[in-house]
């Protein structure tokens, strides 16, 4: 039925694959807050855990995860290292989840335009 549909389009294995392991990671508060934060802007992970609150070290561990799915990258300047989110896909995936939850919070209609969701 719907292979008779002119624009009918499925992904392939790989890309559902890999989007749910996207999602996996990014199915966290920690690491949702982290991202959102470097996508503001290059940070170190003292001060992307203080704007999570959360440990430092917990923080460096979300870090990696997210470095090795490609999300996030990292750039040495001596002993620190300063991440920043790997492109501009996961700002509209989270602006979307944010605003999302934003009409869920406020029960709106889905067509209704809510704020822009905060870094706090």
């Amino acid at each position: 039925m719907h292979t008779s549909l002119p624009d009918f389009d499925m992904p392939t294995e790989e890309q559902v694959h890999l989007a749910a392991e996207s999602f996996r990671l990014l199915a966290d508060p920690t690491r949702i807050k982290v991202l959102w934060a470097l996508l503001q802007g290059e940070s170190s992970v003292a001060c992307l855990a203080e704007l999570a609150g959360a440990a430092p070290t917990a923080v460096s561990q979300h870090l990696a995860k997210l470095r090795l799915a490609g999300l996030v990258k990292g750039r040495r300047e001596g002993t620190f290292v300063y991440y920043s989110a790997a492109d501009n896909h996961v700002r509209g995936l989270l602006a979307q989840a944010l605003h999302h939850a934003d009409h869920v919070e406020r029960d709106l209609p889905s067509g209704a335009h809510a704020h822009h969701p905060r870094s706090s």
